[in-house]
């Protein structure tokens, strides 16, 4: 049982020198890559309201349509916006996602 505390303390100092190391590496890369301007921002702010945007004004198109000419006991208007919304919302987060992982190192760590 002796043994196994100075194997601990060697583990405890290895994660802590990886996690030092990681973040040494992502200020370096900030620094290098320089601050992104506000117009970056507000462009990753539009297209990620425009992916939302979009496919719920075409649920709602679509829902209003049907209401009119297939009405039925619900309404096909809240039904498709609430779809709309939902397949919006997980294709700005999979568009998210995919931004995010250009910052990943080649050893699949966040940067």
């Amino acid at each position: 049982m002796i043994d196994e505390e100075p194997d601990r303390k060697t583990d405890a100092r290895n994660d802590l020198l990886d996690t030092v190391a990681r973040k040494e590496a992502r200020k370096l890369e900030a620094r290098r890559r320089g601050r992104r301007s506000i117009a970056f921002g507000l462009g990753l702010f539009g297209v990620v309201g425009w992916s939302v945007a979009i496919p719920t004004l075409l649920g709602i198109a679509l829902g209003l349509f049907l209401d009119r000419v297939a009405p039925l006991g619900f309404s096909w208007t809240l039904t498709l916006m609430v779809v709309g919304m939902a397949s919006g919302a997980l294709v700005a987060w999979q568009w998210l996602q995919r931004e995010g992982r250009w910052h990943d190192d080649e050893d699949g760590e966040r940067k």
